[in-house]
């Protein structure tokens, strides 16, 4: 089976400023092109590279909703910062299909809301584990809505999942992500700094770190060599 979502392009040409984020961002201008052939597809890179930005305007262009409660008012408003996805164009296997997406930072935005939800249907729960997630810990919560929404076919987009999971629930959403695209109703786009997350089977990794967006292997990824780096000088001068 294809992937749901075959592809995204960036149109320069399309771009309204160079003067303010993320417009500002070289990458942006230097990468036209990004092939998503892989069930599961990794953006990694250091942070204000670019990848985070990129997933959120892909989640608006693709029409997968964000839940987050209103944005907080600011002194300065960058005018500019939401309309990256304006200028892109997706390209699909075989016509839209419903998603999700899951930002670390606004997790707790969406508990909250599906509290009010399943006051008024709490078959609501039913689709994400069967207990209200705001009982349970930060990273109980996060496992049990990947457990039971990934199950659900569609395109769905995560934003540093690895923010307050163990090491072990790493492994598990591993697990996870792995099985339900395997099975071929699931297509996954995820930024991440996680070497477990990294690791994941049949995964085409994008490096932010270059001039353009290129792929790289497992083992190339800056993230993979520090914590082997780390590992290695632990393990020859034990304290």
């Amino acid at each position: 089976m294809d992937n749901h979502l075959r592809s995204v392009t960036l149109l320069q040409e399309r771009f309204p400023t160079k003067d303010y984020y993320p417009f500002t961002l070289p990458i942006f201008h230097q990468t036209r092109h990004l092939s998503l052939d892989s069930p599961v597809t990794l953006f990694v890179g250091e942070n204000g590279a670019g990848k985070s930005t990129l997933l959120e305007a892909l989640a608006h262009a693709c029409g997968v909703h964000i839940w987050r409660m209103a944005d907080v008012p600011r002194r300065q408003v960058n005018l500019y910062e939401k309309e990256l996805y304006r200028c892109l164009k997706v390209d699909w296997a075989d016509g839209r299909v419903d998603g999700g997406f899951f930002g670390s930072d606004i997790f707790k935005d969406f508990t909250h809301l599906l509290e009010e939800w399943a006051e008024s249907d709490p078959g609501q729960l039913a689709y994400f584990g069967g207990k209200s997630l705001v009982t349970q810990s930060h990273g109980q919560s996060m496992m049990s809505y990947f457990r039971a929404r990934y199950k659900i076919r569609g395109l769905y987009l995560l934003d540093e999942p690895e923010t307050a999971l163990s090491p072990r629930s790493q492994l598990e959403l591993l697990e996870i992500l792995e099985e339900n695209s395997q099975s071929g109703h699931a297509q996954f786009i995820i930024a991440t700094h996680s070497p477990i997350l990294l690791a994941c089977a049949r995964a085409t990794i994008y490096s932010f770190d270059y001039a353009t967006v290129q792929p790289v292997r497992y083992e190339e990824t800056e993230h993979y060599q520090v914590y082997r780096r780390f590992l290695l000088e632990r393990q020859s001068h034990p304290t």
